[in-house]
């Protein structure tokens, strides 16, 4: 195969790719949209997001199956339903490529025996990498400056305070184990109460133990590449509201608008993510990952947070905005990484189109009731719109978010339908909107309440009279 030169080379090879590639996931949340420039790139869901009607979406009849306990056990499950394998083995030429958010050892092995390739960095790197501890070292190691922190252990509050102390960190600290979503083993600690309240979790464990900061929180997609490191935008992040999250903390969505931050800053976290994409590739990682900052909102210093070392939930509105402004979207890069093809390019002037866009925002809403519900009625995908007293009409059928062309209009992505039991920390469904929905001060902006309110406001349900032991938590609150 000749050489491919250029972008226009690279979008002309996806347009005429014949290698099957399958995106395997609850919902096609992560990488929805790419299927319009990849030939012969397909969705493997769980949930019936689209009621049939996307054509690059395939979900599988329900069979009985084991309580899930992670997305993990939905893909394993997935990848050994009869009509899947059936699916993927039809596909097209060659062995076919499979894309997830989440695997483990055993998405490895249901791989090897059904003859796929798996177009993401192996598990056991993965997981090194996912350490807060380990990703904290390899920062260091590349000068990286991460919030001012300590690393080590305490099993009692005045053990962990010592080791503040001791490392000038005050008495007001966020201290996190290794691994986990944010929301939920990120803790905050300034008095023995907050300590005796998350003990058992922090116990024996490997800690990064930091110096509370006046901070906002933001993320960005990144992608490692032969040739170099690519960034997508910068994006804020939307934590710990009460009305779209019951985890303090929790992430629960992202804004993105072009002069986020001033040029200093931005340069400064862009030459984060080349720092921390090298020093990765050195580690044998190739593709996307999340890079995680925390800005000082005192003095305007960024520090590296933590990596999510996989597809995430910041890939929607990344490829989205280097897709519709910039002809090509970022995950492009990653499967230039995991084809057998040649290529070369000019980072540089691919990255330069990523510069102009307009305000995104997404929410990620999730049941803030702790309670089981069978839902009797459930909002449609598609684009929906607000009239000016708030309520909310579902407007046409789409199949992605870059339809939405107006600050009235929101594109839903619904996970949940009639029929399917809801609990405290479920993840209903997606909100995409253009416009903001954070204000600089990190406060919710009254579009994004009425929003959230109108599209809760859809959802109607009964409380069950026996609820199965499946529907209690089943993916571990964690499904993008």
């Amino acid at each position: 195969m000749a050489k491919v030169r250029g972008l226009s080379d690279i979008l002309t090879y996806f347009r005429r790719n014949e290698t099957p590639i399958f995106f395997v996931s609850p919902t096609a949340f992560n990488l929805l949209g790419v299927e319009k420039f990849i030939n012969r790139f397909f969705h493997i869901n769980y949930f019936d997001s689209f009621d049939g009607h996307h054509p690059r979406v395939f979900v599988p009849s329900e069979k009985s199956h084991a309580e899930f306990e992670s997305m993990e056990d939905v893909c394993n499950y997935m990848l050994q339903h009869k009509e899947v394998i059936d699916r993927i083995k039809k596909a097209g030429k060659g062995p076919a490529k499979l894309l997830f958010v989440m695997l483990d050892e055993k998405t490895e092995e249901i791989c090897k025996e059904l003859g796929v390739d798996i177009a993401l960095p192996p598990v056991d790197l993965r997981k090194r990498l996912d350490s807060k501890i380990e990703l904290t070292k390899l920062a260091n190691k590349a000068g990286i400056d991460s919030a001012p922190n300590v690393l080590g252990k305490a099993d009692s509050f005045e053990e962990l305070m010592k080791a503040a102390k001791d490392a000038g960190l005050g008495s007001d600290l966020v201290v996190q184990t290794p691994y986990g979503d944010s929301g939920r083993t990120t803790f905050f600690i300034k008095d023995e109460s907050g300590w005796k309240k998350n003990a058992k979790e922090m116990k024996g464990e490997q800690l990064k133990i930091m110096k509370r900061i006046n901070h906002m929180p933001g993320t960005m997609e990144v992608c490692v590449t032969r040739h170099g490191t690519l960034s997508g935008p910068i994006q804020t992040d939307i934590t710990g509201f009460e009305e779209i999250t019951p985890y303090k903390g929790g992430w629960c969505g992202n804004d993105v608008w072009p002069k986020i931050f001033n040029a200093k800053i931005r340069r400064d976290l862009r030459a984060m993510a080349s720092k921390l994409g090298n020093e990765m590739f050195k580690e044998g990682y190739k593709g996307v990952f999340c890079m995680d900052f925390l800005l000082d909102t005192d003095d305007g210093t960024p520090y590296l947070g933590e990596v999510n070392p996989r597809i995430s939930g910041a890939s929607p509105l990344t490829n989205l905005i280097t897709s519709h402004y910039g002809g090509v979207p970022l995950f492009l890069f990653h499967m230039l990484e995991y084809l057998d093809v040649d290529y070369e390019i000019d980072l540089k002037k691919v990255q330069n189109r990523w510069n102009e866009y307009d305000f995104w925002s997404q929410l990620v809403l999730k049941q803030t009731e702790d309670k089981v519900r069978q839902l009797t009625h459930a909002p449609r995908t598609g684009v929906w719109r607000m009239d000016k007293y708030g309520g909310i009409t579902f407007d046409r059928a789409d199949l992605d978010w870059t339809n939405v062309i107006d600050n009235d209009e929101a594109f839903y992505l619904r996970v949940y339908r009639e029929g399917d039991y809801t609990y405290k920390g479920a993840d209903l469904g997606i909100i995409v909107s253009r416009g903001r929905m954070q204000t600089e001060d990190r406060q919710l902006r009254e579009r994004a309440r009425l929003w959230t309110a109108a599209i809760n406001a859809e959802f109607h349900g009964v409380e069950p009279k026996a609820v199965p032991e499946i529907y209690h938590d089943p993916f571990g609150s964690k499904l993008f």
